[in-house]
């Protein structure tokens, strides 16, 4: 799975050819999570809230950029990196 972003101990990734609506892996410790790109949880959970509130922060700035990734994978394409937060 395409890695977009590492951070603060949060990895983000994308899948090819996975289903909608579009969102985002994410892996904090031993937690996993799937977030839609407003932020909000589809399955899984982070029970960090300072890891939640950091991606969410971080998906607000890259929505653009993470559609478009998102266009990408579905289509088999290579994604481009996404900026880390700092």
């Amino acid at each position: 799975m395409p890695e977009l972003s590492r951070f603060f101990g949060l990895i983000v990734r994308m899948h090819y050819d996975d289903h909608n609506p579009p969102h985002i892996h994410v892996e904090y410790q031993d937690d996993k999570a799937l977030l839609d790109f407003q932020g909000n949880i589809l399955r899984g959970g982070l029970r960090s809230r300072t890891a939640l509130r950091l991606i969410r922060e971080w998906i607000d700035l890259h929505v653009a950029e993470l559609e478009h990734d998102w266009s990408l994978v579905r289509t088999g394409q290579e994604i481009e990196k996404i900026e880390p937060l700092s």
